[in-house]
């Protein structure tokens, strides 16, 4: 839809980078990190690449699906560095850079979308992170829910919920909103706003910025440009800290784009132009820092070094996704409570009366029939 204006332009976000790397006034006064920045720039090459080969890889009807995270690693990578290994986070489906960057392989993460399982991972474990929602907004109320147990126990966890502009809209992440500050919960509220809800734009679903309609439920509030990783890392490092202590609940609307369609089975071109295309490929996020390192002197070895590392990685990622092990009916069941449950018992077996008839055990073992 051409010529839509999504209402966070009409306030300059928090920007510690220029398009051409330049370090702004704020950025000065502060001062950066440079060793933080190639961090950060080294994650974000990561989940790029991890990005093109899952998308060729779904080309290739070696994935059922693939939503990219192309064009939001700033605002990924940037705020999850902010956070300790131990702060809970609640993702949507396009967090792919935040799950490398708790450690996930690319196998545990092609594990739901090869339909291999529904998760790669187990929720909270050692990565502290739980699986993907699928259904907009409900992990919202996870957080929210989960951040009231941590109170109960008294942690100093900053739980961490990743949403965006069209999961907004949905009631249940008003209804989150509302019930973190009135009861002054410790989450971290991420929305990306990455201005298209599949083909529908910001312009088309509210009139008023989201960090205000944040201040509107009683919460701390900050706007930041989603493709400057620093100013991202410092927005989220701030918030973090007034949440441990004991500030209440904290908004961060990250002003992004989403470079490709929604996911695989989405045609972009059907909606969006050419022109908006080409202004948000100059503001790419990864072009930045590498402009701004390269600025700060840092050596071309270091480029060409995460180059190789990242082929490396590209083929771990083609080998993982091709290795994973075919479904098992089984898992379904087994995963479906925390205890074993005689309903559930009562159709499993039923199933495998099922399969037994109709000679399909492959489904049950996922050995060959």
């Amino acid at each position: 839809m051409p010529g839509h204006q999504n209402p966070a332009e009409s306030e300059p976000p928090i920007r510690y980078l220029t398009t051409d790397g330049s370090p702004t006034l704020t950025a000065q006064r502060r001062g950066l990190d440079i060793q933080l920045a190639r961090n950060l720039y080294r994650d974000m090459m990561r989940a790029r690449r991890l990005d093109t080969e899952s998308l060729a890889l779904a080309r290739q009807g070696e994935l059922n699906l693939w939503l990219m995270s192309w064009g939001q690693e700033a605002a990924q990578v940037g705020s999850v560095h902010a956070l300790r290994g131990t702060d809970m986070i609640f993702p949507s489906y396009r967090e792919h850079a935040v799950a490398l960057c708790r450690g996930l392989t690319p196998a545990q993460i092609l594990t739901q979308w090869r339909g291999c399982a529904h998760a790669g991972w187990e929720s909270g474990g050692t990565h502290h992170m739980h699986i993907n929602s699928l259904v907009l907004g409900t992990q919202t109320l996870h957080a929210v829910g989960y951040a009231t147990g941590a109170v109960m126990e008294r942690t100093d966890e900053v739980v961490t919920v990743y949403f965006g502009d069209g999961a907004a809209s949905q009631g249940d992440v008003n209804e989150a909103l509302n019930w973190a500050a009135a009861a002054q919960l410790p989450v971290l509220f991420f929305c990306q706003n990455n201005q298209w809800a599949i083909s529908t734009p910001a312009s088309l679903q509210m009139r008023m910025p989201l960090h205000r309609r944040a201040a509107g439920f009683g919460l701390r509030s900050y706007h930041v440009d989603g493709n400057d990783a620093l100013a991202v890392h410092a927005v989220t490092s701030e918030a973090a800290a007034h949440i441990r202590a004991g500030g209440g609940p904290v908004f961060i609307e990250a002003f992004t784009y989403r470079r490709g369609g929604h996911s695989t089975s989405d045609d972009p071109g059907r909606y969006r132009d050419d022109h908006e295309l080409k202004l948000w490929e100059s503001r790419d996020p990864l072009a930045r820092v590498r402009a701004f390192l390269e600025g700060q002197g840092v050596e071309e070895g270091f480029f060409a070094r995460l180059d190789r590392e990242c082929d490396a990685f590209a083929e771990q990622v083609r080998t993982d996704c091709r290795g994973l092990p075919d479904p098992r009916l089984d898992d379904v069941f087994a995963s479906t409570y925390a205890q074993p449950h005689t309903l559930v018992d009562d159709d499993y077996a039923r199933y495998l009366a099922e399969e037994e008839f109709l000679g399909q055990t492959s489904l049950r073992t996922g050995d060959a029939a």
